[in-house]
């Protein structure tokens, strides 16, 4: 998908505003059918390790606005309007979201993808390049590869690795043939049961593996989706390497990855091929968005 013309926001930054989509993809669609591909979001849902609470707190209220009289916008108010505004409070990386490039760092200056370092290019407000407001709109083919059905389970077990020959298994089951520029969207069954977090632990830590990720890479894969907290699987496996899939997909390729998707519909219905629609919100600073996919059929 190119890239056309750019403005510059209130930081002062140019950022892209138009782009160019194939027409091969609006046409995909036959039935006009879409599933939200989201998780919702409230307080006290599940979040990864390492992020702050999700929360939404009323700001102002009919009550306060009429009590405090501190809206001059109100001053002559016959009809008794008021409003309801809040603030909402939370990671960007909150149940459905994708990753911007900045968000994973490597290195001993906590340098992200494109060579840039925490040194040189991290500003009070967040990454100056890479950032969430350099997230393109995501129009792409989506291939759902379901690898519990094709292992014959409901779910994987807890860190269970999904590899080369565990996607091939998918692609062989469901009469899938990869293409490049595909998004592949690997269930992994951990949102089966969402948002309960005792039945979500039966999946616990499974996902993709480095060798799933290079081989998906090697078709041609650009953006990936997992129904889990990290797409990848923990522990690595691979000592001294966290999340050695984040760091090869993000940091070395500056690939696409959506995390929290809920595939189970999709599943449900055995619909594996679809036009996945993705709106990143373009927040200058931010090293990612929560989103709500679609899968068009």
């Amino acid at each position: 998908m190119a890239r056309k013309a750019a403005r510059k926001p209130a930081g002062g930054k140019a950022r892209q505003t138009r782009f160019d989509i194939p027409l091969d993809l609006l046409r995909m669609p036959k039935t006009g059918r879409a599933y939200d591909l989201s998780s919702g979001w409230w307080p006290g849902m599940p979040l990864a390790t390492g992020h702050p609470p999700f929360n939404v707190m009323t700001y102002r209220t009919p009550a306060g606005e009429r009590n405090q009289r501190d809206l001059r916008l109100l001053d002559v108010n016959r009809v008794n309007f008021g409003f309801i505004s809040e603030f909402m409070m939370g990671t960007t990386h909150t149940g459905t979201h994708i990753d911007a490039l900045a968000h994973i760092t490597c290195g001993p200056h906590a340098a992200w993808h494109g060579g840039y370092s925490s040194n040189e290019h991290l500003g009070d407000f967040g990454p100056l390049n890479n950032d969430a407001s350099e997230l393109p709109p995501v129009f792409r083919h989506g291939v759902l590869l379901d690898v519990p059905a094709a292992l014959g389970l409901d779910r994987l077990g807890k860190s269970q690795p999904v590899g080369r020959k565990e996607l091939q298994a998918a692609c062989k089951a469901q009469g899938i043939k990869l293409a490049s520029g595909d998004l592949v969207f690997v269930r992994t069954g951990t949102m089966r049961d969402w948002p309960d977090p005792e039945k979500m632990a039966l999946s616990d830590g499974s996902g993709l593996s480095l060798d799933g990720a290079r081989w998906l890479v090697d078709q041609g894969i650009t953006a990936f989706a997992g129904d889990n907290a990290a797409l990848e699987v923990a522990p690595s496996g691979i000592r001294g390497d966290p999340q050695p899939v984040h760091r090869f997909l993000i940091h070395e390729k500056g690939l696409l990855v959506i995390e929290w998707v809920n595939p189970e519909e999709l599943a449900r219905d055995r619909v594996y091929d679809f036009l996945f629609v993705c709106l990143p919100l373009p927040v200058t600073g931010a090293t990612g968005s929560m989103v709500r996919p679609l899968a068009i059929v």
